[in-house]
């Protein structure tokens, strides 16, 4: 039973022995592939640089302050997309040949990445107009007047209450006093002379037919 085990344990050793040496073979033969597929790598030609992210492309001009006649050619040797162009005042517009005009606003900005692909636009103003702080500003003021500001009274002071203005009345006009409906009556033509009304016409105050002797319209005439 002991031979046994050191038979089995002898051979146990043997195989592990021999699985070590072809581990060990495969193991040489694998670095010398590796140093040959090393050597392989540094004899053979470095291959060229890839290109850059930036092949391709071109850098904006700086066309703010040009003509767009000059603006345009400038443009164009980077870019052949279409040029799009609006009027720097949002109250004035382009005329049908802008070329005159000058640049206020590009966009791509200046010394930006541009492909011949992109699209460039321009903001123009008219010869000897200035450009506006920024694209779409008014160039007529409004006729509009600004409303008056509502003073405000200071934190801490006291409120100053402006009185308000009141219209005058109007003023009614002035109407004759009422006439005197009462009629008037002489007793006779000494009555009306004492009252200063003689002599009275047809229609006036106190005139009666009996204070008219003659009948001539006028009573006490005589």
């Amino acid at each position: 039973m002991v031979h046994r085990r050191g038979f089995a344990v002898a051979g146990v050793i043997g195989v592990v022995v021999l699985l070590g040496a072809g581990c060990e073979d495969t193991g040489a033969k694998k670095t010398g592939s590796d140093k040959a597929a090393a050597g392989a790598a540094s004899a053979a030609p470095s291959p060229s640089a890839s290109p850059s992210a930036s092949a391709g492309q071109s850098m904006m001009p700086k066309v703010v302050g040009e003509r767009l006649l000059d603006a345009t050619v400038m443009v164009q040797k980077v870019t052949k997309a279409p040029v799009d162009l609006e009027s720097a005042y949002g109250d004035v517009t382009l005329p049908a040949d802008p070329m005159a005009w000058t640049v206020c606003f590009q966009t791509p900005a200046a010394d930006s990445p541009v492909t011949p692909a992109t699209s460039v636009e321009l903001s123009l103003v008219a010869p000897g107009t200035q450009c506006p702080e920024r694209a779409g500003t008014a160039l007529r003021a409004s006729k509009t007047p600004a409303p008056t500001p509502t003073p405000t009274a200071k934190p801490g002071s006291n409120p100053v209450k402006v009185p308000t203005p009141v219209p005058p009345k109007p003023k009614k006009p002035q109407t004759p006093p009422p006439a005197n409906d009462e009629p008037v009556y002489f007793k006779n033509c000494d009555a009306a002379k004492a009252a200063g009304k003689a002599p009275i016409r047809r229609g006036q105050p106190g005139y009666r037919d009996a204070l008219d002797r003659d009948k001539d319209g006028i009573a006490c005439d005589k």
